[in-house]
């Protein structure tokens, strides 16, 4: 009987290791081909991962709440009609990973990462031993770090902040360097004020709430965000009547042939798309001093969740869809954020986002910058309102369907001219939108 390896998947690029949060099979259960087995979560997204296999689980490797580097091993299937060769054979390459493992971490620096617990018995990942290893953070300092993990483990954005406090808390005083015909001074270095929260009081009748996991990675993207980027918000109003003329008109048909709601949200990442084309300098990313800009056009859009949470599934190469085809991946992308079935490739590689303040009946917002993207656009609800309408015999007025655009995007290489140019342009494609489109 042979054995089949299920591993930890790619999680994206930026992603080395995840959680394994649940288990939904045991030692010795019989399972079935795309049967889930197992709950996991990365900073990015929470997932549930099927077997690609038939057959009896032989081994669980690693309980519920360990850490796992992608690639490795989490569970052995047996399968049935294979030589015990094969079996042999499997048993050999799980050791010999796991005698390289021991190699590779013996053969580190002894200093950080000869050990896997600190002096405390803590463990630490292979992701926050190499980051302190590159920043030269000891043992004893891992240690004293409070860590935001399950059983108080360390995380990747807990050493990181460890991190940045320390640069700034080690400034100390230097030499000011000073022309020869001056006399030798010692003067202080300025010492940069680091920022602290201010003290919460907490009554009698007041409820206290733990963050959950997610609602504590969207606390500390959107403080990041707001830390690395400038954000600067433009702002346009769009009339909207052919296109709300139009949807009502042909909603129901839409729907009866393609088997899809039209809502609006296809519609804007349309315009959207074709906008990013058309101004590319907003559909990048900032590396340090360099400016990368995005060949794909993968524009996200902000979905709430019943828990209240926040998550941003991606349309990959939007620009090459059609309405009928965005209309689907909206739907269906949207459907599987609220039921948690999204799939880490689902959140990944997005270069633009679209979030609709609308469907609260929120006329504007000033969204933040979903990193390492440059620009955000929100959409306003859609209202009657009176406006100016110009006519070949003279200006009248009317009611017309109006909609507010805000779009967020960071000044360091975004200026005022590519921010509202663009937004504009959006609004132009909606204004634009024929009223006796066939669907």
């Amino acid at each position: 009987m042979s054995t089949f390896e299920i591993l930890m998947p790619k999680m994206g690029e930026s992603v080395e290791e995840a959680t394994i949060t649940k288990w939904f099979v045991s030692v010795g259960d019989k399972i079935e081909e795309d049967d889930v087995l197992l709950e996991i979560a990365t900073d990015k997204v929470d997932s549930e991962i099927p077997s690609p296999v038939a057959g009896v689980v032989k081994e669980i490797l690693y309980d519920t709440d360990s850490l796992v580097a992608v690639g490795k091993p989490v569970a052995i299937i047996s399968l049935e009609g294979a030589e015990e060769s094969e079996q042999d054979g499997v048993a050999e390459k799980v050791s010999a990973e796991i005698e390289q493992s021991v190699t590779e971490i013996t053969q580190e620096d002894t200093s950080l990462v000869s050990q896997e617990f600190g002096a405390s018995g803590r463990f630490y990942s292979p992701l926050v031993k190499s980051i302190a290893k590159e920043e030269g953070v000891t043992v004893a300092e891992l240690d004293k770090i409070s860590g935001s993990g399950k059983d108080n483990r360390v995380t990747k954005n807990d050493i990181l902040s460890y991190i940045e406090k320390r640069n700034v808390s080690q400034v100390s005083d230097e030499e000011v360097v000073v022309k020869p015909s001056q006399p030798s001074v010692t003067k202080p270095a300025v010492k940069r004020k680091e920022v602290q929260r201010p003290p919460v009081s907490v009554n009698g009748g007041d409820d206290i709430v733990e963050m959950d996991r997610m609602r504590k990675l969207i606390a500390d993207h959107m403080v990041m965000s707001k830390q690395v980027s400038p954000h600067v918000t433009a702002v346009v109003e769009v009339d909207m009547t052919n296109i709300v003329i139009w949807r009502n008109n042909n909603k129901e048909e839409f729907q009866k042939k393609y088997g899809e709601k039209i809502t609006f949200t296809p519609i804007f990442f349309e315009a959207v798309a074709k906008a990013l084309k058309d101004f590319p300098g907003i559909n990048a990313s900032v590396d340090g001093d360099k400016i990368i800009y995005r060949k794909n056009i993968n524009v996200g859009m902000a979905v709430a969740l019943p828990s209240g949470n926040l998550i941003v599934p991606v349309i990959k190469n939007a620009d090459h869809k059609n309405l009928t085809g965005l209309a689907a991946e909206v739907n269906k992308l949207a459907k599987q954020a609220r039921e948690n079935k999204l799939s880490p490739d689902d959140i990944q590689g997005g270069t633009f986002t679209i979030t609709n303040f609308g469907s609260f009946q929120n006329i504007i917002g000033t969204p933040i910058i979903n990193q390492p993207q440059v620009a955000i656009l929100a959409t306003g609800a859609i209202q009657k309102k009176p406006a100016v309408i110009e006519t070949p015999t003279g200006d009248v007025i009317g009611i017309r369907h109006k909609m507010f655009l805000s779009i967020s995007y960071d000044h360091r290489i975004v200026d005022g001219a590519l921010g509202g140019n663009f937004v504009k342009k959006v609004g132009d494609y909606l204004e634009e939108f024929d009223i006796n489109r066939d669907i």
